[in-house]
């Protein structure tokens, strides 16, 4: 059972200006209070760097299969198209900072590519400092501060390591048209967009980003799916598969028994905490 004391509390803004092409947004969140269980990390269009505050995230089922179960206080997770799957004891406080593709280059110096659908600690890429940040990050009060560290450190490798930022401009246009579509761009239209064939295409985009353009196309309907579902009145699967480009509400289920491992509705009746890829939690007009 919940506790008597039930904390959730988030904060969301955005990046500053020279690194909104690179970071999507910061998410502070804070959960105490609740019963313990298992919360659902899902595929997404971002990877996603998390900061713990509290005890190392425990992730009990990695997206990538071949990957042993492990703790983390500092961790980056790749474009992956699994579910992970992370334990609590009713309490989580953190930091979570999501990633273009972009910024995995510049800000991690790997491109998504490199990482695939695993989970590292961040002191794999960024060396001790890494292991530094949840200490300093705890030492400040409020999210405004915390915040204000992350982009000191964030504005410092973008200075420090802009060599890693370049993309060939066709696959960063390729990623840009099924952004833009929510994944619903045909991969044939993509290449021909860029001036490449389809299998040229793939076989680029897979290197770089870790994923097919097809399968990239799937995670984003899916994450725009479960935005959907999440906001008011967002119940009608019929509804939402058709926003989504899905055939009928029955590929929607299937989809996300492929991504999450479960049908939309078990995961809305199951997730207890706070979802902190929540769509629907957004920054603050400039």
């Amino acid at each position: 059972m919940i506790g008597d004391t039930v904390r959730a509390d988030f904060a969301v803004v955005r990046p500053a200006p020279p690194l909104r092409p690179l970071v999507h947004r910061y998410v502070g969140y804070h959960f105490s209070g609740f019963s313990p269980g298992a919360h659902l990390g899902l595929p997404s269009r971002h990877l996603t760097l998390t900061i713990s505050l509290d005890e190392p995230v425990r992730v009990a089922e990695m997206p990538d299969s071949g990957q042993a179960p492990a703790g983390f206080a500092t961790m980056v997770g790749g474009l992956a198209s699994r579910r992970a799957v992370i334990t609590h004891d009713g309490t989580q406080y953190g930091v979570q900072v999501e990633l273009t593709p972009r910024g995995a280059r510049t800000l991690l110096g790997t491109p998504a590519g490199a990482l695939g659908p695993t989970v590292v600690d961040l002191q794999e890429l960024l060396g001790r400092s890494a292991a530094m940040l949840p200490e300093r990050l705890h030492e400040r009060s409020g999210w405004p501060r915390r915040f204000a560290l992350l982009e000191e450190v964030l504005l410092y490798r973008l200075i420090q390591d802009e060599a890693h930022s370049t993309v060939p401009a066709e696959l960063d246009r390729a990623w840009e048209l099924l952004m833009r579509s929510a994944g619903t761009a045909r991969v044939t239209e993509v290449a021909a967009a860029v001036g490449w064939s389809r299998r040229h295409l793939g076989a680029r985009f897979r290197s770089e980003y870790g994923l097919t353009p097809k399968t990239a196309a799937a995670v984003m309907r899916f994450e725009r799916s479960r935005s959907l579902i999440q906001q008011p009145g967002g119940g009608n699967l019929a509804d939402v598969a058709a926003a989504c480009g899905y055939a009928d509400q029955s590929h929607l289920t299937r989809e996300w028994n492929r991504f999450a491992g479960c049908s939309p509705t078990a995961w809305v009746a199951g997730e207890q905490l706070p979802f902190v890829q929540d769509g629907t939690l957004t920054p603050p007009p400039d």
